[in-house]
């Protein structure tokens, strides 16, 4: 049977829409955003601190970013806005194949992901809460480029230190998956730091 493929109609309608909004309201910094390729399978990965986190991704990049999104959000009211942008549906109660297969779908078709490998947002007052194995699992899957960043400052009107930066995209090739996620953190952590 085929595979139904992700929605992108919102992702089009929405953005040229929301993106302008979000840049006035947070005033946000964006650096090195050259570095996500403008073609080819990419991962877009990096800190999750706030819910908005995703939007200063996609404000960095004319390329449509199917993003992992816990399945809580698809249950609620908002759950065809979710659906129409493209996001994944992710049980993170049990080891979601299908969400993983679906990952792997829009990167074997040369798409990008984005994804919080932390899997929640980090209300702690570490740098970053552990990094779950999924960015590096899929990019050795499927030849995929990860890009990682770093998110700092406050979500406020008119923000003053709202920052989003890009590091170098890398790949994992044949590495050991634990040395390549730890490669992963440590590159995010240098992003947060800065």
């Amino acid at each position: 049977m085929k595979k139904r493929k992700l929605s992108s109609w919102g992702y089009k309608c929405f953005k040229p829409i929301l993106a302008p909004i979000f840049k006035l309201y947070y005033h946000p910094t964006i650096i090195n955003k050259e570095n996500i390729p403008r073609t080819g399978p990419i991962i877009i990965v990096g800190n999750h601190k706030h819910l908005m986190d995703q939007c200063l991704v996609i404000i960095a990049t004319k390329r449509i970013v199917h993003y992992m999104a816990k399945k809580e959000y698809f249950d609620g009211p908002y759950a065809w806005f979710f659906k129409a942008t493209g996001c994944i549906s992710v049980n993170r109660s049990i080891h979601d194949k299908e969400a993983k297969a679906q990952a792997q779908r829009v990167l074997d078709e040369g798409g990008a992901i984005g994804l919080f490998p932390e899997g929640t947002r980090n209300r702690t007052d570490k740098v970053l809460l552990p990094f779950k194995f999924g960015a590096v699992s899929l990019a050795q899957k499927t030849g995929a480029t990860i890009v990682p960043f770093g998110i700092t400052g406050d979500y406020k009107f008119r923000s003053k230190n709202l920052k989003i930066e890009f590091g170098k995209p890398f790949q994992v090739g044949h590495k050991d998956l634990e040395k390549a996620n730890q490669f992963l953190e440590n590159e995010v952590k240098k992003l947060i730091s800065k």
